[in-house]
C-alpha cells in the first residue's frame, strides 16, 4: 500500500468513540504517516486536541466553526476560545467555509463566521481548511481576500470546477480529494488535472465518504490508501510516489514538522 497522510479526518467524531485508538492504529498499519483531526466546532476541536495529545507526532488538530453552525457563532464569546486552541497547537483554522447546498445557516452568518476565521488565520499565520459547496463565486472571492491577507489554505474534499481549483493553486492554496474519486460516477478529472503535484492533498473526511468498495460504510483514515491509489491511476503515476508527495504537501501546508500539540 502507498504511504499517505490523511489531511482531513473527523477523528473526534462520536462515530469513533468506541474504537478511536484502534482506528488510529489501523491507519498506521495501512501506511499512514499522520492524520489531521478536524475541529469543525469548538467542542469538537477540544476533543480533537485531546486525541492529538494522546497520539503526539502522529495526530494533529484544527479548530474552527463549520458553515452549518455559523448562525450560532458569537465572535465575542467564541473567538477567545478559538485563539486558545490555536495557542495550544491547532495547526489550522477550520473547518470553515460556505455551504449553499444545505443553507443550515443564513449566508450572511456564514460570511461573518468565515471572515472572522480568516482574520484569525492571518493573525496566527495558520492555514484555512475550507468547505465549499455550491458557493463557487463566493469561494473565488474568498481566495482573493485570503491572498490579500497573506493566508493560504486548502479547499477540502474538492467537488468544484477546474477553474476554481486552478484559482486556488494560483493563490498559493492546496486542493484535496477524498474517496469520492473511487465512485463510479465521479467525473471531475479536469479539476484533478488542474492541481500540480506539489499542491495535491488526499483525505478521508472520515467518518464520511468511504471509498469503494465500502461506500456507505463508516469511513476511516486507513482507507485513504485506496484514494491515493485511485488518484495515482487517474494521473498515470506511481502510487507510492503520489502518496509520499501528498504527505509531504500536507506536512508543508500545516507545518507539521514544526508543531507538536501542547499538553492537554
Amino acid at each position: 500500500m502507498p504511504p499517505f497522510l490523511d489531511s482531513h479526518a473527523h477523528l473526534a467524531d462520536a462515530a469513533f468513540a468506541d474504537d478511536r485508538d484502534a482506528v488510529v492504529e489501523r491507519a498506521r498499519e495501512a501506511g499512514a504517516t499522520g492524520i489531521v483531526a478536524i475541529g469543525e466546532s469548538i467542542a469538537v476541536a477540544e476533543c480533537a486536541r485531546e486525541v492529538s495529545a494522546a497520539h503526539a507526532g502522529f495526530v494533529w488538530f484544527t479548530a474552527g466553526v463549520h458553515p452549518h453552525d455559523a448562525a450560532g457563532f458569537d465572535r465575542a464569546r467564541d473567538e477567545p476560545r478559538l485563539r486558545a486552541l490555536l495557542d495550544a497547537g491547532a495547526v489550522a483554522v477550520g473547518e470553515c467555509g460556505l455551504d449553499y447546498h444545505y443553507d443550515h445557516s443564513p449566508r450572511e452568518a456564514q460570511h461573518r463566521a468565515l471572515g472572522a476565521q480568516l482574520a484569525l488565520a492571518a493573525a496566527f499565520g495558520r492555514p484555512l481548511v475550507v468547505h465549499s459547496r455550491e458557493a463557487d463565486a463566493d469561494t473565488y472571492a474568498l481566495l482573493r481576500d485570503a491572498e490579500r491577507a497573506g493566508v493560504v489554505g486548502v479547499l477540502h474534499c474538492f467537488t468544484g470546477p477546474a477553474g476554481l481549483a486552478a484559482a486556488a493553486v494560483a493563490a498559493g492554496w492546496y486542493v484535496s480529494f477524498s474517496g469520492m474519486v473511487t465512485f463510479k460516477r465521479w467525473d471531475n478529472a479536469a479539476a484533478l488535472a488542474a492541481v500540480p503535484p506539489d499542491r495535491l492533498l488526499a483525505e478521508s473526511d472520515a467518518p464520511y465518504l468511504a471509498p469503494a468498495p465500502d461506500r456507505g460504510k463508516r469511513n476511516e483514515p486507513a482507507w485513504v490508501a485506496r484514494t491515493v491509489a485511485r488518484l495515482a491511476e487517474l494521473r498515470g503515476v506511481d502510487a507510492h510516489d503520489l502518496g509520499a508527495q501528498t504527505a509531504a504537501n500536507a506536512r508543508r501546508l500545516f507545518g507539521l514538522d514544526a508543531r507538536l500539540p501542547a499538553p492537554a
